[in-house]
C-alpha cells in the first residue's frame, strides 16, 4: 500500500498538473457519481490527507480518492498513450487543456462537499506526519491509549497518527531496536518520546525521493523491510520475516533478532507462519 511519502508525491504531481486550471474532461466512472459532470469548473488544489487524496474543485466540492494496494493517478500530456493499465480498470478522467489526470484501480472514490463532507471522509485521522496539522504530543497521545496493543499495529492505526505503512513501520521498529510485537507501553520512555518526530523526519526525508531510504546509504536501502534471510545490516544476522494483524488484515512484518530484542512469532518451517507469543 503506498504510505504516506508516496501518496504526498502523488498530491503534488495531480496539483501541478491541475491546479489553476479549467476542467473540459471529466469522467467518475463509479456508478454513484457516473452522472456527475465537473466540467467547466476549476481545480483549486490537490492535497494529501494521510493516505487520502483531496482534490478540491470550484463551487466547493472534493473529490475524494485513496489508493490502497494497487490504485494509481497517472498524468498524461495531450495525445499520449494512457499506460496505467487496461480501460476497464479506469475509475476517473479529469482533463484540462495541457493534461489528464487518469485514476487506475481506485477502490475509494468519492465527490463530496468540501466543506459539510471532508471532515466525514478524513476527520477520523492523527495528525498527518506530512501535513500542516502535525502535533507530535498528539500522535504520542493517541498511541499511548492501549498500552496493550503492539507498536506495529498502532503504528499502523491512521487514527494515531496519519501516513505510516507497513515499511515505515518496520523501519521505524529497528530504528527503535525493538520488535513491532512489543506492546506500546513497554517501549522505553526516551524511544517513547521520540517516536513521532522521528516518523515525520523519515517520512520527510523521503517525501521527495523517487526511492525509498531510511538508511542514508545508496544501495542500501532499506534496514528489514524485504530483506528476509539477508544479513542484518549492523550485526549481520539474518533478517526475519512474519505475519502480523489481526487475522483478516496480516501484513509481513520484517525484523533482527538481534538488534531488535522483545516478543517475537516462535521460528516455523518456511511457508508456515506461528502466532506471536
Amino acid at each position: 500500500m503506498p504510505e504516506g511519502d508516496t501518496v504526498w508525491q502523488a498530491a503534488r504531481r495531480l496539483h501541478d498538473a491541475l491546479a489553476g486550471r479549467v476542467l473540459v474532461r471529466s469522467d467518475l466512472r463509479v456508478p454513484r457519481f457516473a452522472t456527475s459532470d465537473l466540467t467547466g469548473r476549476s481545480v483549486l488544489d490537490v492535497t494529501a490527507r494521510g493516505k487520502h487524496l483531496l482534490t478540491r474543485i470550484e463551487g466547493g466540492l472534493t473529490l475524494h480518492s485513496h489508493l490502497r494496494m494497487d490504485g494509481s493517478w497517472r498524468i498524461f500530456a495531450p495525445g499520449q498513450r494512457w499506460n496505467g493499465g487496461p480501460a476497464h480498470q479506469i475509475r476517473a478522467v479529469l482533463a484540462n487543456a495541457e493534461r489528464t489526470a487518469v485514476g487506475y484501480r481506485l477502490p475509494v472514490l468519492e465527490l463530496i462537499r468540501t466543506e459539510d463532507e471532508e471532515d466525514r471522509a478524513v476527520g477520523h485521522l492523527g495528525p498527518d506526519l506530512l501535513g500542516p496539522d502535525w502535533d507530535a504530543d498528539i500522535a504520542l497521545a493517541n498511541l499511548g491509549k492501549d498500552p496493550e496493543r503492539e507498536l506495529g499495529e498502532a503504528l499502523l492505526d491512521q487514527r494515531n497518527l496519519a501516513g505510516i505503512g507497513n515499511v515505515f513501520k518496520s523501519e521505524l521498529c529497528f530504528l527503535l531496536n525493538v520488535t513491532p510485537w512489543l506492546p506500546v507501553g513497554e517501549l522505553p520512555a526516551d524511544r517513547m518520546a521520540s517516536l513521532p518526530e522521528l516518523a515525520r523526519k523519515l517520512l520527510e526525508f523521503n517525501r521527495d525521493r523517487p526511492i525509498r531510504n531510511t538508511t542514508g546509504r545508496r544501495g542500501q536501502d532499506l534496514y528489514v523491510y524485504g530483506r528476509a534471510r539477508r544479513p542484518c545490516l549492523r550485526c549481520g544476522t539474518p533478517i526475519r520475516v512474519a505475519e502480523q494483524g489481526d487475522g483478516s488484515r496480516e501484513r509481513p512484518t520484517y525484523w533482527c533478532p538481534v538488534c531488535q530484542p522483545g516478543p517475537a512469532p516462535d521460528p516455523a518451517p518456511r511457508g508456515r507462519r506461528s502466532p506471536a507469543r
